[in-house]
């Protein structure tokens, strides 16, 4: 009798979407998966026509799927590093791809491990280097173990383990998933909850990756879109990846504890089903709306959440679930913990920032570095990037007040302003996105005293990130 009433609590749980765990001080598992350049609407489960992703439909299906997901940036890197630091990417050094993210950051990888939990990272890194003694590698970001690149890569990548440099035969994507089953693997049963982070190289052009195991692969989607054959083939690709670890997970009885989330790092490269206006690089819409799915069966039933989210509340919401209370020592964050959205507290946030345009990126060829590398260290030869240990991390600029070059906006749903500046003249947007969602009616005439507001409340944003970018939020000795 007694396990039939547990039984019962749970499934109610499950209906409810109340907390209930049959042990409240198990951490639970926390895997994040990230693609590179996955549309909003290039998923089944988002309406696209023809695109085949059968795995992270069922995901959606069984767990809390965000329609109003946003990447902090339009492009790669900067989102990474928001996932990691909780912070606007301006403020970590990381402005545009290609930039590195500051060792005196203090990571969720860092964090975690305070609260017991072992670390790693595989994948697409872009965020620093993957040499063994720097501090801006997934090493000195606090990851125990990582297999990784310094940019997108496709079949047959050069990559770093832990320092190490290997040619690894086989499609990127699937090499990255084949280092999560095996690290899940081996830590399952040892005591220690996991967390690993796990960036998959594709859609990323130039889509060299095909599907497994389906007739004719290399042709699929030839019919439907010339032009995005090879991208929606990655996506059908990658599906399959999470169709494998979802999989793992349950044949090892630790999915209902495990959180797995999935998201895109910006918006996709097809403007018609980019789920807004534009595609990746702009801060409209459809250069920053992206696809995120959670899974936690202990903790969440299947749902949908409507409220804006970003992917820097990734970090705060991670540090609640471990624990990790935010004190003394935080750099100012700019995520917020999502917990009480999921669970339906709440159903409101506050606003949101972006910045992109302000600085260049940097360009980061993965194969021909880290093949640089290994044949400089097997032939005895001096380290030909040695450029590229810190890049400019510990160099701190200055700004000039209201130095604010590029494309912001001000997401204070569902108002969103848009601050375009450039070296002759700075204009300004308004659209009302539930109203609009494509952002073609500008009501920046008609709303002026909201301008007014939401103008002083993006520019003292803009003000506080470029400070933190300077160094102020660092103690004196850093």
């Amino acid at each position: 009798m007694p396990a039939l009433i547990l039984r019962l609590l749970f499934i109610l749980s499950l209906t409810w979407g109340i907390v209930w765990s049959a042990d409240k001080n198990s951490l639970p598992h926390i895997i994040l998966v990230m693609s590179d350049d996955h549309g909003y609407g290039d998923c089944g489960y988002t309406g696209h026509p023809f695109v085949k992703t059968p795995h992270l439909d069922d995901m959606a299906r069984s767990g809390v799927v965000f329609n109003r997901f946003y990447a902090s940036a339009p492009v790669c890197s900067p989102t990474r590093a928001s996932i990691l630091t909780g912070r606007h990417p301006f403020r970590v050094n990381v402005p545009n791809h290609g930039h590195y993210l500051r060792p005196q950051e203090i990571t969720i990888a860092e964090k975690l491990k305070e609260a017991g939990y072992i670390t790693a990272h595989f994948g697409k890194w872009h965020i620093g280097s993957v040499q063994p003694d720097s501090p801006t590698s997934p090493g000195g970001a606090g990851f125990d173990e990582w297999l990784s690149g310094l940019n997108f890569f496709d079949n047959d990548p050069y990559l770093s383990r832990n320092g190490e440099y290997i040619q690894i035969k086989g499609a990127g994507t699937v090499i990255t998933m084949d280092a999560t089953l095996d690290f899940i693997e081996k830590q399952n049963g040892k005591g220690k909850p996991i967390f690993i982070v796990s960036w998959f190289p594709s859609p990323h052009s130039p889509h060299l990756e095909i599907p497994q195991d389906i007739p004719n692969a290399s042709t699929l989607y030839n019919e439907q879109r010339l032009g995005m054959k090879g991208y929606l083939r990655e996506i059908t690709l990658l599906d399959q990846q999470i169709g494998r670890l979802r999989e793992k997970l349950r044949s090892l009885n630790i999915e209902q504890n495990t959180l797995l989330f999935y998201s895109s790092d910006n918006g996709g490269l097809d403007q018609k089903t980019s789920g807004g206006r534009a595609k990746k690089g702009s801060i409209y819409e459809g250069g920053l709306r992206i696809p995120a799915i959670l899974e936690w069966p202990v903790r969440f039933s299947p749902k949908e959440i409507n409220t804006p989210c970003i992917s820097s509340d990734l970090y705060p919401t991670l540090l609640g679930i471990a624990g990790l209370k935010k004190g003394e020592g935080y750099l100012p964050l700019d995520g917020t913990d999502i917990i009480p959205i999921i669970s339906g507290k709440k159903n409101k946030r506050t606003a949101m920032g972006f910045w992109h345009g302000f600085r260049n990126g940097q360009s980061t060829w993965n194969d021909r570095i880290i093949k640089a590398l290994s044949d400089a260290k097997n032939e005895g030869k001096p380290n030909p990037y040695p450029e590229r240990m810190l890049k400019n991390v510990n160099v701190f600029e200055s700004f000039d007040k209201q130095q604010f070059l590029g494309h912001a906006a001000w997401n204070a749903w569902p108002w969103k302003l848009h601050r375009i500046q450039t070296l002759k003249e700075t204009r300004f947007e308004l659209y009302n996105l539930v109203k609009d969602p494509m952002e073609s009616d500008d009501l920046i005439k008609k709303q002026k005293k909201r301008v007014d507001t939401m103008t002083s409340d993006l520019e003292k944003w803009q003000q506080s990130v470029l400070n933190s970018w300077s160094g102020r939020d660092y103690s004196k000795k850093n």
